[in-house]
């Protein structure tokens, strides 16, 4: 199996995690890893802890804690927490807490909390764990859920900006904020 674990940009020691190549298990203590299994090919599975990076192929299952970051290919399954952000393919099926970032391909399900955002494709589905509510959005718009308790959602501006090579979405509100700090009004 090809892949490679790094920390801080650094690749992490060997003496630090152990690969079981049967079982096709890995194991460490350590935290703020970056694990790219993308040479490893599909039918990858993940369990760790919070501020997880992966990169990986297709039919990948995930359960990680808080502050991920994912880049896969279709039909992956994500069980995480707060504040992940995920760019895959299609048929993915998320099951997250709240302040989560999505673009998607086509043919995903989401079941979250509050204030998570979404660029996706079509036929996808949102389902609002704390309001019970369920979105169908609109292919090419991108949305943000309510907060807290608060049903509906409103549609985000189609600015994006890169940065550190991740997506970042600028909202109306957070254009005029900025206006605002330049221009002094």
């Amino acid at each position: 199996m090809n892949f490679t674990v790094t920390k801080n940009g650094k690749p992490l020691d060997e003496k630090f995690y152990t690969w079981d190549e049967n079982s096709r298990t890995l194991s460490t203590t350590q935290n703020d890893l970056v694990l790219d299994f993308s040479k490893t090919g599909p039918e990858c599975t993940f369990d760790t802890g919070s501020n997880c990076t992966f990169k990986t192929g297709y039919d990948c299952t995930f359960k990680t804690g808080y502050g991920c970051t994912f880049d896969t290919g279709d039909n992956c399954t994500f069980d995480t927490c707060d504040d992940c952000t995920f760019k895959t393919g299609s048929g993915c099926t998320f099951d997250t807490c709240s302040s989560c970032t999505f673009k998607t391909g086509p043919g995903c399900t989401f079941n979250v909390s509050y204030s998570c955002t979404f660029d996706i494709s079509y036929s996808c589905v949102i389902v609002r764990r704390d309001v019970f509510e369920v979105i169908q959005p609109e292919k090419g718009k991108i949305i943000k859920i309510n907060e807290r308790n608060k049903l509906g959602f409103s549609f985000l501006s189609d600015i994006k900006i890169t940065v550190n090579g991740k997506d970042v979405i600028l909202s109306n509100e957070t254009i005029e904020n900025i206006k605002k700090q330049i221009i002094g009004e």
